[in-house]
């Protein structure tokens, strides 16, 4: 069985990897994504691991039978170039540590304390204790906390959530949240984002991007969420329409954002601006590089599943996480 990696997120735990998959496998590793080269290696592949997969790599690899992300976004997977038995998996585990992520820029945002640091750095002391023009900051004790998808990462984050004495809401595509099992006020389907904007103190954004959640919160549902509101986007960049998201920002419209998925991406030299508009000036807002599930932890889960699968594959057995086909063929749906 030949292997080909293509994802550099998992090179430190090569060792790992190597010693899980099955033995007399042959491993193709790469430092990075290069489609001339991924095309060249495909030809007698049986899986490729990585985070995107295009039409050329498709008629390339002939052999292949399995396509497995190294995490739970398959966006930049061509399926509809996937000859039909081919199966594509992904992954998860990052859930954990984007929940900390979140709960900690909701703590730093709220209580203003990205806004202390900057101001202690020039000699201001910016606390209602030394300036009697600043109020007093909220904690997350009593605090609502709105939900946009509500599947691994909005559980996990509303587990860490629950803890500080917050209460919760949820809005979700198919608005199939069980609110009373889950500890939640309320749950329902996206009709009623507005509202859950309009209740919330912080909003956290982890629903997946598609035709239907492009663009899904704009200007006028950031004026719902309101001048003490603060939105945390772990979901995907175009989830939030960024020139409303900038407007509302820069006229404190909504208090404060922590954006940790961007509208640009850098090239491999890890260098660029995330969005064309000037985020980087904003006071107010948190700008982290799609760092937020990035862990060790992370990483060591989904080795583990990787390398399950494949031996699964290897043996002819269920795979898990399939999401495509709808039904297998090699390996078959789990």
């Amino acid at each position: 069985m030949k292997i080909v990696v293509a994802d550099s997120n998992l090179i430190p735990h090569r060792a790992r990897f190597d010693a899980a998959v099955p033995t007399g496998s042959q491993l193709s590793w790469h430092a990075s994504f290069d489609e001339a080269a991924l095309i060249e290696d495909l030809r007698d592949a049986d899986v490729y691991v990585g985070g995107k997969f295009t039409p050329s790599m498709a008629s390339s690899a002939t052999t292949l039978r399995l396509v497995h992300v190294a995490g739970a976004g398959t966006d930049n997977i061509s399926f509809g170039a996937l000859a039909p038995d081919v199966l594509v998996a992904n992954t998860f585990h990052h859930e954990k540590s984007i929940a900390e992520y979140v709960v900690a820029a909701a703590v730093m945002l709220r209580r203003g304390f990205v806004a202390q640091d900057a101001a202690l750095r020039r000699g201001v002391w910016a606390t209602s204790v030394y300036d009697d023009r600043l109020t007093q900051s909220n904690s997350l004790q009593g605090a609502r906390v709105g939900f946009v998808g509500f599947g691994h990462i909005g559980n996990a984050t509303w587990n860490l959530f629950r803890a500080f004495g917050a209460t919760g809401a949820a809005v979700t595509g198919r608005g199939n949240v069980d609110a009373t099992g889950e500890g939640l006020d309320w749950a329902a389907d996206v009709s009623q984002l507005e509202r859950l904007l309009a209740e919330s103190d912080v909003v956290v954004v982890s629903a997946p991007l598609d035709d239907r959640t492009r663009g899904m919160i704009g200007a006028e549902e950031l004026r719902a969420l309101g001048s003490d509101g603060v939105l945390v986007n772990v979901g995907r960049g175009p989830l939030v329409q960024e020139q409303a998201l900038f407007d509302a920002l820069s006229s404190s419209t909504i208090a404060a954002a922590a954006i940790d998925v961007w509208y640009d991406y850098p090239g491999a030299d890890g260098r660029g601006a995330p969005s064309a508009l000037p985020f980087s000036e904003l006071p107010n807002t948190m700008m982290t590089p799609h760092s937020s599930g990035v862990s060790r932890q992370t990483f060591l889960g989904r080795v583990d599943d990787i390398t399950g699968n494949i031996t699964r594959l290897a043996r002819g057995e269920q795979l898990r996480n399939v999401v495509a086909p709808a039904v297998g063929a090699k390996g078959s749906r789990a």
